[in-house]
Formats: structure tokens, sequence, C-alpha cells
């Protein structure tokens, strides 16, 4: 187990922010690594490092919306937040490239040895028709 580095990019844009996810074992499936990467979000937030988080996955507007207007009361749970993740990528919201290899499913086996490039590509909206 080691720290992995991953990249995100949003759409066609060459521009990435990186991330270091500590504790991460050379073989998994994506599914445990877009758990892995939400943990350390919601963690990260959960610490006040606000601004060291960019989520995979953004809440519904109306969410954040309902969030600002209310103090914190404790916590935020990671679980529903790997869950929206995961099923945002079986939606094609975003897609995960190790290697250089696009990964189809969520039970794709990963192999971390020799420190592949890891990058989330996150797709930009488009506003209209």
């Amino acid at each position: 187990m080691g720290t992995l580095t991953i990249s995100d990019q949003r759409g066609a844009s060459p521009a990435r922010e990186t991330m270091g996810l500590p504790d991460v074992p050379t073989r998994l499936t994506l599914r445990e690594l877009i758990t892995l990467r939400v943990r350390e979000e919601v963690a990260r937030f959960n610490a006040g490092r606000t601004a060291d988080v960019s989520p995979l996955v953004e809440p519904p507007a109306a969410e954040r919306a309902l969030r600002r207007g209310l103090p914190r009361t404790g916590p935020v749970a990671w679980e529903p937040h790997a869950e929206a993740a995961c099923r945002a990528f079986t939606r094609n919201g975003f897609f995960v490239l190790v290697g250089g290899c696009q990964l189809d499913g969520l039970d794709d086996e990963i192999d971390l040895a020799g420190d592949p490039d890891v990058v989330f590509i996150k797709l930009v909206q488009l506003v209209g028709g």
C-alpha cells in the first residue's frame, strides 16, 4: 500500500488538478478506487479543508442551496457520496483512465504497480439544447 496521485480533468481541457490518496493497494477494482477517493474527499471536508476538496460528484443544486442555509450539525457521511459517484460513473458522468486506458466497468481490476497515471475526466454539462 502506498500513496496514489490521481488527476482530475474537466472535459477536453488539458488543465489538471491532482490529489493524493493514502494507503491504496496495488490491486483493486474501479469501484474500490472510487470509494477510496470519495472517502478521502469527505475526510478532508469534515476536517475543514474545503479548499483541498474538488468533489468527484457535485450534489444537486437544490441540495447545495439547502446546505448553505443550514448550520453543519456533524460530519458528512462518505457512504452516500460513494454510492452517488458509482452511479454517476455508470451513467457516463465521468470517465477513468489508468495508464492511458479507459476503464469500462466498476468491477474492472486495476493494477497500480509501476505507478500508472490515473485520471478522472469529469464531463462538462451542456446548457441549452
